[in-house]
């Protein structure tokens, strides 16, 4: 775990076998961050109500003290309990709908679908008092012959909606740096703690009320669940914060012609638990590609661009070490780094396979595929593999970067196009992640002795995106993507023409500004293609705007200390197309008061504001205008109309 003594002697592995390989440099950076840690003198309690009032009744034993939510709110919660299935503002919302009121209870939810953070965000949303985090069976392989969770087993999660160090939002966490006295908004405010599926069914069977929805039953009683509320439970949270320093450890192959642009492979080293499928198969992969690519340089093999190879700490408390490194670097990150690829899940089953990923990357993605062995089918390529189950072989595969990866905060933070390759189980979670079961032998059983296998066809697909990224003379960079993007997501705008058009409000600009970007993305392809691949000089300029494109999409017109995630498509606030887009749908809300309508990132209560709207859709036709004109390369060869 970071910050253990354990953690200092595998960084120290970590950095010993970086130095034994020909590396051009190797070295290690220490942040002090503010982690959350559970109190042994203290521990968390979970009790009944008492029948005379004020009193606790009998408590219900939380069988593993180690299992916590760092970074829930600490002190106590006291209500009714209330089942509220996966805890996603659709469910709190059909909660309300169905007669039983979120606010002022403690809610229930099922582990899976978001995360644990975005799980006591909604509940802090619709003014619950605390949350209980459960692992329902029915979310895991009902196979007898498959390995499962065991009941008594709870599930550990942090709870920050954000990354990096809660207590030093947008600054890196380095040892000199002197602090205002912020925390992040991500912060919940009311005590989260995961229980084990016995604890569940215990209080599942004291709830009364309506009975749940078909879709929301699960596997753990053997008649229905009903929604509550039941007796009244009373949740202590006594985590604390401490200070401690966390170390990445960094290895570098120096490029040959652009030695100050990187493409950046890192994998997370600490683990809650043991940590196999959550760690140890990330950081093995990244030890071989460092011995390989260390061998290719030996037998001369030279790089055009940088190869840096990172070693994540405080991973498990939301991507705190990427997170604190990209804070340390923001102003020249977005002009040096290339790419990032992470090797985080990488291996957490062997049936599908998906990459979350920048839309930059899906046509170089696609190529790899290709020359891939698939693990599963014997002279069948990945591409081949995925394929076979969906024709669109895209929508079988990519999927957008959730927030608990480290990926995300390099593209919606840093501006960096950046993918996660996983293996997963078809349909069904691997059920040891986060939990002391997360052993190798486990994830070899299930796995059934083809771990070697598919974490090699991991390794060669990100090897092979190396080598393009760092060989090929163009970036192989997709810039003409975001068009597509842009076009997907206006499409959703389009639905609200009429009412926006009823108040004299028009999409036109946002049309416009589309145009424009798609119009640069084709002259650039058509200069590209016309031009010299041997010109080194051309060839840098080139690559230096292609590079850029996803930096473009971070809205200027936010702080990244109050608003860290500022890319209009992926990040997280007013400034983007999400928020607007809900914001959009208050005008329907507020002409039929529906109570079903989508829920969103916009304040409650105050309904469709025609100012407010008027200001997000400025920034973010700006933003993407700003996007079209960077692209066209220098001022002279910009072709708006205003």
């Amino acid at each position: 775990m970071a910050g253990s003594a354990g953690m200092a002697a595998l960084a120290q592995d970590i950095r010993e076998a970086l130095s034994s390989q020909k590396l051009d440099h190797v070295w290690m950076d220490t942040h002090y961050v503010g982690l959350q840690f559970p109190d042994p003198a203290h521990p968390n309690t979970l009790h009944w109500i008492g029948a005379a009032a004020g009193t606790l009744g009998e408590p219900l034993p939380l069988e593993d003290h180690d299992v916590y939510c760092p970074y829930s709110a600490t002190g106590n919660a006291t209500g009714e309990l209330v089942y509220a299935h996966y805890g996603r503002p659709e469910d709190l919302q059909d909660l309300r709908a169905r007669g039983v009121e979120p606010a002022g209870r403690l809610l229930l939810v099922r582990l899976g679908e978001i995360s644990f953070a975005q799980k006591v965000a909604s509940a802090q949303d619709f003014g619950a008092q605390g949350v209980l985090i459960y692992p329902d069976p029915a979310d895991f392989s009902q196979d007898p012959h498959k390995l499962g969770l065991s009941s008594h087993r709870a599930v550990y999660g942090h709870v920050h909606l954000g990354t990096g160090d809660p207590y030093t939002p947008g600054f890196p966490s380095f040892n000199q740096t002197q602090f205002p006295p912020v925390q992040s908004s991500g912060l919940p405010n009311i005590p989260a703690q995961p229980i084990s599926a016995d604890i569940a069914s215990l209080l599942l069977r004291k709830l009364q009320g309506p009975v749940a929805p078909q879709k929301w039953q699960g596997r753990l009683l053997g008649s229905p669940y009903h929604l509550g509320p039941g007796p009244g439970l009373h949740l202590r949270v006594n985590n604390h914060r401490v200070s401690t320093p966390i170390s990445n450890i960094f290895g570098c192959i120096e490029g040959r012609s652009e030695p100050d642009h990187y493409v950046v492979i890192g994998a997370q080293r600490d683990a809650w638990g043991p940590g196999a499928a959550k760690s140890a198969v990330g950081t093995a992969i990244l030890l071989e590609l460092v011995r390989t690519f260390s061998s290719m340089v030996s037998n001369g093999f030279q790089p055009r661009r940088s190869l840096l190879f990172i070693s994540w700490d405080g991973g498990d408390f939301g991507s705190v070490g990427s997170t604190e490194w990209l804070e340390g670097y923001l102003s020249v990150l977005h002009l040096k780094a290339v790419v990032y690829v992470s090797l985080d899940n990488a291996v957490l089953g062997d049936d599908k396979f998906n990459a979350k990923t920048s839309p930059l990357l899906i046509s170089l993605i696609e190529n790899i595929l290709k020359q891939v062995d698939s693990p599963n089918r014997s002279g069948q390529t990945l591409y081949e593999q995925v394929v076979f189950n969906n024709h669109s072989w895209d929508a079988e595969v990519i999927r957008p970067l959730p927030m608990d990866s480290s990926a995300y905060s390099f593209t919606a933070f840093a501006g960096v196009p950046a993918v996660e390759f996983s293996f997963t189980e078809d349909g069904q979670a691997y059920p040891f992640l986060h939990t002391k079961d997360d052993t190798y032998e486990n994830l070899h059983r299930v796995l059934r002795g083809r771990l070697p296998a598919v974490a090699q066809a991991v390794a060669q697909l990100a090897g092979q995106l190396l080598i393009r990224l760092s060989h090929d003379h163009l970036l192989p960079l997709d810039f003409g993507r975001y068009g597509d993007v842009v076009l997907r997501h206006i499409g959703s705008l389009n639905e609200f023409s009429g009412d926006l058009k009823a108040r004299g409000l028009t999409l036109q600009w946002v049309y416009s500004a589309r145009g424009d970007y798609i119009r640069a993305a084709e002259k650039l392809r058509k200069e590209i293609y016309s031009s010299e691949e041997s010109d080194e000089r051309l060839m840098r300029m080139y690559n230096v705007r292609i590079m850029r494109v996803e930096f473009y999409f971070l809205s200027q017109y936010v702080s990244p200390a109050d608003s860290p995630f500022r890319h209009i498509f992926l990040g997280r606030g007013d400034h983007t197309l999400g928020a607007l887009l809900d914001h959009v749908r208050l005008l329907r809300l507020d002409s039929s008061g529906d109570p079903g309508a989508p829920p969103s990132q916009v304040t409650p209560g105050l309904g469709f504001q025609e100012s407010r709207f008027r200001r997000q859709l400025a920034l973010l036709t700006w933003t993407l205008q700003g996007a079209a004109n960077a692209l066209s390369g220098d001022v002279w060869n910009i072709d708006n109309n205003f």
